[in-house]
């Protein structure tokens, strides 16, 4: 690929009510180096971006409620993170309207990942580093402890709270998708991008083992919520 590369650390934010195309581009996107949550609308949108820095969001047109181009024209009122608008619609009026509103580009579907991934790295590269790479660390506030998404560690006040490796990989994947429900079939296929071999009987196990670290009442959880028929789910104050 011609040209530097993007920060390979860079954050980005899927907004889709499809549930398989979230998963598959968050999963390519993966994949290729980024860090990736995803939201199911725009008010899910909302409540991450509320708590979060991203450094691009990809965003479908047409959701029900608050669609694309309206999310699009509220945000950059208060923000400059590059927007990226996907839609079915491809009509030349629709692009217009799109960059007219303050998108940086437009991808109409159906499209191939790998052109996806190329109007990625290429609006990456136009923002000015100064903007990005000096952000603040990202935190997640979790009660009385936080967790410094940068560097991956979680603090109770002042103190470091010591995690074994596999408590430091499912904090990495919880905050990456706050908000969103993990199963623990996704939570193995997880770990084992990052070497890890649990298994997923034993999921069950080390999220108790975390929820003694973060929640005030691990019986009661408030932040490492049980999701009935989904899984687990990270919800930061």
């Amino acid at each position: 690929m011609n040209g530097a590369a993007p920060a390979m650390d860079a954050h980005l934010l899927i907004i889709d009510d499809d549930a398989r195309i979230r998963s598959l581009l968050q999963k390519f996107l993966q994949k290729n180096g980024y860090m990736v949550s995803v939201a199911r609308d725009a008010a899910h949108a909302r409540r991450l971006l509320a708590g979060l820095e991203f450094d691009l969001l990809v965003m479908d047109v047409m959701m029900p409620g608050e669609d694309g181009f309206t999310l699009t024209r509220d945000l950059r009122r208060s923000m400059a993170t590059p927007i990226l608008l996907l839609t079915a619609r491809g009509e030349a009026e629709d692009r217009i309207k799109g960059l007219e509103l303050g998108a940086d580009d437009y991808l109409a579907k159906p499209f191939e990942p790998k052109e996806l991934l190329l109007r990625v790295h290429a609006i990456l590269r136009r923002v000015p580093k100064d903007t990005r790479l000096p952000s603040p660390p990202r935190m997640l506030q979790l009660g009385a402890v936080r967790y410094d998404i940068s560097r991956a560690e979680l603090w109770a006040g002042d103190a470091p709270v010591r995690l074994t490796s596999t408590e430091s990989a499912l904090m990495r994947i919880f905050a990456a998708q706050p908000g969103q429900a993990l199963s623990r079939l996704e939570l193995v296929d997880e770990l084992g991008r990052t070497g890890g071999d649990t298994q997923e009987r034993a999921i069950d196990v080390q999220i108790t083992r975390l929820r003694r670290k973060i929640e005030a009442d691990s019986k009661q959880p408030r932040y490492l919520q049980t999701v009935r028929g989904a899984g687990y789910m990270l919800v930061p104050d």
